[in-house]
């Protein structure tokens, strides 16, 4: 814990330094700002406390459910999602607004694309800087040979590439949508077939070169078989946005002493 941080009471009521202490576990912060950390957990404990406090106003009583097979809700978790369920009032998603997201992502709402690509890959580890140095100066040095002269792509993939598809002259086969890291797929998604990618592409795995040998995109889904999916996000975007309301409500509502609810993102001293 960080020391000499001041006692939080919310509504009279102290959260122990002991509570927080053990959220700040959750959450991340550098590690030589420590009350990042500390800060952000108070602040999670001091709306938790609040809306155990609104479960005693509203004289709700514990009914735990079951979360997954084997996992039930404590006492706390059941009161906290019986105030948000009274409390949160959302409209109902229409299908115009479905239509409307649909109609101007089109785009977005396709099949799974299908790719046959090539690459070579020099390999580095995410923590070795030196390693991750040489792997970009390998991959570059190799980039610059094959884009001067394509078809040693394969026999350069057979000396230098780290993958075992380099037995293959590095054709990977086909692969979906959702088979490599995003990194990776994000190049995939704007190659056309037969195009080298004119840069190094960076991964947690190293550097690659990437070639795009084959290539189908996925056709546009219909609305129909996509609107359940969009009704669904268009629900969570606007509980998320009332439960924020709800909180920010009860947050200026309450006296709360030792933590600033109001600049989330203070930096600690």
């Amino acid at each position: 814990m960080t020391p000499l941080m001041p006692e939080i009471t919310v509504n009279g009521r102290v959260i122990p330094a002991t509570d927080i202490a053990a959220e700040a576990q959750n959450h991340n912060a550098p590690a030589d700002k420590p009350g990042w950390a500390w800060k952000a957990a108070a602040r999670a404990l001091v709306v938790r406390a609040l809306l155990l406090q609104e479960a005693d106003n509203l004289g709700l009583a514990p009914a735990p459910q079951m979360i997954t097979k084997g996992k039930q809700e404590t006492d706390d978790e059941s009161l906290i999602r019986a105030v948000l369920e009274q409390r949160i009032d959302i409209p109902n998603i229409t299908e115009m607004q479905c239509r409307d997201i649909y109609d101007t992502r089109t785009g977005s709402f396709r099949a799974p694309s299908l790719f046959q690509p090539a690459h070579i890959l020099f390999a580095a580890r995410p923590e070795d800087k030196d390693a991750r140095k040489m792997a970009k100066q390998g991959a570059t040095a190799a980039l610059t040979e094959v884009t001067k002269n394509p078809k040693n792509f394969a026999r350069v993939a057979k000396e230098l590439s780290a993958c075992p598809s380099k037995d293959n002259g590095g054709a990977l086969g086909q692969i979906g949508s959702g088979d490599t890291v995003p990194e990776f797929e994000a190049v995939l998604n704007i190659l056309k077939a037969g195009e080298l990618h004119t840069e190094v592409v960076e991964t947690r795995f190293g550097f690659h070169i990437i070639r795009m040998d084959e290539k189908i995109d996925g056709d546009i889904l219909p609305f129909a078989s996509v609107m359940p999916q969009i009704m669904e996000k268009l629900e969570q975007i606007a509980w998320a946005k009332a439960a924020r309301t709800l909180t920010l409500n009860l947050v200026t509502q309450a006296k709360i002493i030792g933590i600033d609810m109001a600049n989330p993102k203070e930096k600690a001293a």
